[in-house]
């Protein structure tokens, strides 16, 4: 009986992790049956005797260049199966390549609609952030809060790096926050809701931890 593998994914969005952890699996014939998938310390923790390490192996795996583009947007849901699902897609895929072809296939249609989702939110985010302005000349900064469906606002934050590039700004939300300085885009973790009347309470409250280096995660506009 073949043991059950656990794999940890760095973060909710860890598409990379994913993609080189499906491969290594899905060459190693191991069944999605046999797979769980956890986030940092999230999701349960293995029970049983757990598997020898899989080498990584050199070969690739042949799927749609579809299948690639559809994961990268479903990764950004929330439902937490949505490793699993991919992983199944992915294995099926291997011996069907016109599987996304088929609409009422129920991992095809699942995925689908968390991709349209995930779009979803992000025209939303696109359309609705409005910066307002804190300070004045020099010091000036612009700062929006937005409450995200999914986990989109790194994937849509050089959006906005295009938008508003003379201008540094910053987007605050539960998940994570994204800011701009003029060169490169910064992701720091989410902060409490400040209601549209404490906005700028919160943002100077917050301003020095958010700016502290060792926590920024630096991004460049896609």
């Amino acid at each position: 009986m073949e043991h059950e593998r656990s794999i940890t994914l760095g973060s909710e969005t860890d598409f990379d992790g994913w993609r080189k952890a499906a491969r290594t699996l899905a060459l190693h014939e191991v069944q999605p049956s046999a797979v769980t998938w956890r986030v940092g310390n999230n999701g349960p923790e293995p029970v049983g005797p757990s598997a020898a390490p899989l080498e990584t192996p050199s070969n690739a795996i042949s799927v749609p260049a579809k299948f690639v583009v559809l994961a990268q947007s479903a990764i950004l849901h929330r439902d937490p199966l949505r490793f699993a699902i991919l992983y199944r897609l992915l294995w099926r895929l291997r011996g069907h390549h016109d599987l996304l072809g088929v609409a009422d296939d129920p991992d095809v249609s699942r995925v689908l609609a968390m991709a349209k989702a995930v779009h979803r939110d992000q025209h939303r985010m696109r359309a609705s952030v409005r910066f307002r302005e804190i300070g004045r000349e020099q010091k000036s900064h612009y700062v929006a809060w937005f409450e995200p469906e999914y986990h989109i606002v790194e994937a849509t934050a050089p959006f906005f790096a295009s938008r508003f590039a003379d201008i540094p700004w910053s987007i605050l939300t539960p998940d994570l926050c994204a800011h701009w300085d003029g060169h490169a885009v910064a992701i720091t973790p989410g902060i409490e809701v400040p209601g549209e009347d404490r906005l700028e309470q919160t943002w100077r409250r917050t301003y020095a931890n958010i700016f502290n280096p060792a926590r920024l995660k630096t991004a460049l506009p896609r």
